[in-house]
């Protein structure tokens, strides 16, 4: 496959908002319901979710797949969180991308192409791509390759996912919504029922915010 488009390289001003690493910043606080708004309002690309969606809780997650953090999430609690809420219908979990990086945008764009709007496909290419993150980090378009082919994706069709320049700007829309809005400047962050919790948590962490939800 030959390199990345020029078009991917542009999305390096996605990279550019790995800056937001760098330094801390302010603001306004809002309301747990004005943000809960604004998270559920509609993106730019269809949610890829799991778990019922009038659940009492609903979960969003904002992950860039070359974040380790991420990666530990994925890994160590999600299975846990989907095994005792997510398939007990007590959480609405809902995965957006906002990768860091050129390569964490390259992934999140193959991970949609996979999934071809079935949510199931998308959370089962992203676990994959978390799994060999520092293959994905270190030989790219392989790994793409290797992870497009695990769901019937020829070579070229890998290639024509990470050249859909329409795909890109979807992604990239979200994010900056996401960063402008909802002042998401980090992986993972994560809104629980509009709250906002940025970093890592363990399934212990969850477990203590997301009890007392159930009982109001």
């Amino acid at each position: 496959m030959p390199p990345y488009p020029r078009a991917l390289f542009a999305a390096l001003t996605l990279a550019s908002l790995s800056a937001f690493g760098a330094f801390s910043l302010s603001y306004p606080a809002l309301a747990d319901s004005a943000l809960a708004a604004l998270v559920a309002k509609p993106v730019s690309l269809p949610d890829m979710a799991l778990g019922r969606a009038n659940a009492p809780i609903t979960i969003v997650e904002y992950s860039s797949l070359t974040c380790p953090h991420c990666a530990d999430f994925a890994e160590n609690v999600l299975p846990m969180l989907q095994s005792k809420y997510i398939d007990t219908g007590k959480v609405h979990f809902v995965s957006r991308e906002f990768p860091l990086e050129i390569k964490a945008a390259g992934a999140s764009m193959l991970a949609r192409c996979a999934a071809n709007g079935d949510p199931q496909k998308y959370f089962d290419a992203t676990t994959m791509l978390f799994k060999q993150q520092q293959a994905l980090v270190e030989h790219t378009t392989d790994t793409l390759k290797e992870v497009g082919g695990k769901f019937g994706m020829s070579e070229e069709a890998v290639e024509a996912c990470v050249k859909d320049n329409a795909l890109l700007d979807k992604i990239k829309a979200d994010q900056d919504f996401a960063y402008d809005k909802l002042k998401v400047d980090a992986t993972p962050t994560f809104f629980i029922n509009g709250e906002r919790v940025k970093g890592s948590m363990s399934f212990e962490e969850f477990d203590k915010k997301l009890a007392p939800l159930l009982k109001r």
